[in-house]
């Protein structure tokens, strides 16, 4: 298969890493040290503030691992119907980061969600009304004219579990009514397949709007489970959801083979959720994950 237009890398997610700073998470030195360890030389930010971020002192670490930077993680500001003058200071922050380090790809993260991650508990309806809706489209355009205009990148906008845009039907509301020229989407695999969408299907309708991939995959008796007794994804994630390919879903060759149909070039990122996660676990599964990856073609 010919994906010379795909350029493989990893992220803090995959070692566990869904903060900027929390004692349970692999520290920093350690995540970039085992990131080239592993094989990697592309590697996307994760949540602000987790890596070192003066630029100067970011650009050496990453040198002197042989990495460069994918894209910038804008996450934990929520959603972009909700507060936009917040929602816009965390990626303007993010924004320069990532310009600084010479990449162009902005992903946008829509966490929190409708629920605690923790505890199951619903902060908010599961499901936005027609104002809501108004309010994430023309915000999200409002962030992507922004970031293009002003530093010169793109918006990828991430599809996430426990958020309004989670299933192939928002999905695709969504990107019927954004801009397409200044909203791209973060194609996360995982998450749409946890919410049991066709991944290869949205990618050939909407071949266009694919600006950023999320790969990995899901299990799919415990994203089932996760419906039947009605638990926050962050529960689900806790006891196994996102695993280690191929074992889970979406199919890989079925979503590579849709990605290689593609003509623009594009990052994709592994991102195993793996929330809390001892230390010594994440090493190992990174190195599997890209042995895999490199055997389907993708590098």
């Amino acid at each position: 298969m010919h994906l010379r237009h795909l350029h493989l890398g990893s992220c803090p997610d995959s070692w566990g890493v869904w903060f900027a700073d929390d004692p349970r998470q692999t520290p920093w030195p350690r995540f970039l040290d085992e990131l080239a360890a592993a094989g990697y030389r592309w590697l996307e930010l994760g949540p602000y503030g987790y890596l070192p971020t003066d630029p100067a002192r970011l650009r050496d670490e990453l040198a002197a691992r042989g990495l460069s930077c994918a894209g910038g993680t804008v996450a934990g500001s929520g959603g972009p119907h909700r507060d936009l003058p917040q929602v816009m200071k965390a990626v303007r922050e993010v924004a320069a980061l990532t310009r600084a380090l010479g990449a162009r790809n902005l992903v946008f993260v829509p966490v929190p969600g409708y629920r605690d991650d923790r505890t199951g508990a619903y902060r908010e309806p599961a499901e936005l009304d027609d104002d809501g809706w108004r309010a994430l489209v023309d915000n999200t355009n409002t962030l992507g004219r922004m970031v293009a205009e002003e530093y010169g990148l793109r918006l990828c906008f991430h599809p996430h579990a426990d958020y309004q845009v989670e299933t192939q039907a928002q999905t695709e509301r969504f990107l019927a009514g954004t801009d397409p020229r200044h909203v791209w989407l973060c194609l996360d695999t995982g998450h749409l397949a946890y919410r049991r969408a066709d991944v290869p299907k949205i990618i050939r309708d909407h071949p266009e709007r694919i600006g950023y991939v999320h790969i990995k995959q899901m299990d799919p008796a415990i994203a089932d489970r996760a419906v039947a007794e009605d638990l926050a994804f962050g529960q689900a994630v806790a006891m196994g959801a996102s695993v280690e390919p191929p074992s889970g879903r979406p199919d890989v060759p079925a979503v590579l083979s849709a990605l290689g149909e593609l003509e623009a070039d594009l990052f994709v990122v592994v991102e195993q959720d793996m929330y809390p996660v001892d230390f010594d676990v994440p090493l190992p599964i990174a190195g599997r994950t890209r042995a895999y990856l490199n055997d389907q073609g993708l590098r």
